[in-house]
């Protein structure tokens, strides 16, 4: 990033305080994401899903965190359901496949570490 004023589509001003279950909100039957900073070391991206919703199976070739906002979901990581509520983090280690389903309404905030 440069020294200007401009930041990445999505970032939030800084030095102001944020909570970050009210940087994205809910729509009805569906994932809304929102990427709130991204630089050379990774993305914070905040994550809002409608019940029933999810992210079909992938990976990621780096690791990342799940800090789990609102409500609750479920996380498959290598095929293990892993049961995730408010106040929950979770590692998705890098090249290993993983889902997200919303049993109820939840929002969580991805943080992706590149390197």
């Amino acid at each position: 990033m440069s020294n200007s004023n401009e930041r990445p589509s999505g970032s939030v001003d800084p030095a102001v305080p944020h909570r970050f279950e009210t940087l994205v909100e809910y729509q009805d039957g569906s994932v809304v994401s929102r990427t709130v900073a991204r630089g050379k070391a990774g993305t914070l991206t905040m994550f809002a899903f409608d019940k029933g919703q999810g992210l079909s199976e992938h990976q990621a070739p780096y690791d990342a965190w799940v800090q789990v906002l609102e409500g609750e979901g479920e996380m498959t990581i290598d095929g293990n359901p892993v049961k995730v509520t408010a106040g929950e983090t979770v590692l998705m280690p890098g090249n290993v496949p993983h889902s997200v389903f919303a049993h109820q309404p939840f929002k969580m905030l991805l943080i992706m570490i590149r390197g």
